[in-house]
């Protein structure tokens, strides 16, 4: 039983965290830069560990390591020896390790949620082009350039202690079934991959969604599937459309509906933020198992979800 299943047996749906970079900017950090946030692993490891402390007290069960946009490639055209990249993205892994320590520490006695848990960032190719590739899927590679792209990045995360690898904004097909052949080849590493979407039926490259998770469904290793870093007001009718087989440890964490600019790496932002209680309220009625945020919510919105699992909890004791 991985570790996912473990904490669904006792909870009703596992909490992811939030938008990253976002809290970062929140700080006065400009990440306007191909490296985005994981620049700040090498520049500012304490700001990346306290992100992730935040989101530890706001009731994440799972945080997700600053290693998005953190390729050795990028880090050697940012003018990094290769040694120091391979350090540094190994970093990403032990200040989210370090996190989850000093949350224990601060947090003795944990009643009412499960523990803690990283998960490695993976991006898709299209993160590493940082033009917003990952929200048009407009590149292409043979599979094998996919997996070599993937597997560096996926030794040096394992190699740092990590058990689970999220490939993350996945916008087409081929990219994914690419890295589910790599990941075959990993006995002791669980991945999930989630996708981002155009519509409630579409991912951002033209694929049909349903076909992505169908390609997906049953892979080794394989721990969930499902949705990022898209707007929120797909998931639901993603969700309905998809068979119930397919559903299983289905994630979502949209971004919180603002509009993001690619020409400007800018958000426009919108007074009708989310809700993210009656959403989370929504997907999980729907079968969603791993619910979180991306860009542009915050520790607040995943406290709003902490509220609503807490909320089932009374009630299933009851």
């Amino acid at each position: 039983m991985n570790i996912i299943e473990k904490i669904l047996a006792e909870y009703p749906f596992i909490i992811l965290d939030g938008g990253f970079a976002t809290e970062l900017e929140k700080k006065g950090f400009d990440l306007k830069d191909h490296l985005w946030s994981a620049k700040l692993i090498a520049e500012a490891p304490d700001a990346v560990r306290d992100v992730h402390l935040s989101y530890l007290n706001a009731g994440a069960d799972c945080i997700l390591t600053s290693s998005y946009q953190a390729t050795v490639s990028g880090f050697l055209s940012a003018g990094y020896s290769k040694r120091e990249a391979i350090h540094i993205i190994g970093d990403s892994v032990r200040i989210a390790k370090d996190a989850i320590r000093l949350f224990h520490e601060s947090s003795p006695g944990m009643r009412n949620r499960p523990e803690p848990f990283l998960a490695a960032s993976a991006g898709c190719y299209g993160a590493f082009l940082a033009d917003g590739s990952e929200y048009r899927g407009d590149y292409h590679l043979e599979p094998a350039a996919y997996k070599n792209f993937h597997r560096e990045r996926v030794d040096i995360l394992a190699d740092a202690g990590a058990e689970i690898i999220a490939f993350e904004t996945f916008p087409s097909m081929e990219e994914a079934a690419a890295v589910a052949e790599l990941m075959d080849e990993y006995n002791d590493i669980q991945y999930w991959i989630v996708f981002t979407v155009k519509d409630a039926f579409t991912t951002s490259h033209g694929d049909n969604f349903n076909d992505c998770i169908k390609l997906l469904h049953g892979r080794k290793n394989l721990i969930a599937a499902g949705i990022n870093c898209s707007p929120p007001e797909f998931i639901s009718p993603v969700l309905e459309s998809l068979d119930s087989e397919l559903k299983k440890n289905f994630a979502v964490y949209p971004n919180s509906g603002e509009h993001y600019h690619t020409d400007c790496s800018c958000w426009e932002d919108d007074p009708s933020a989310s809700d993210y209680r009656r959403l989370a309220e929504d997907w999980y009625n729907k079968g969603a198992a791993l619910i979180g945020g991306c860009c542009r919510t915050g520790p607040g919105d995943i406290m709003k979800i902490k509220n609503f699992r807490d909320e089932l909890m009374c009630l299933k004791l009851k």
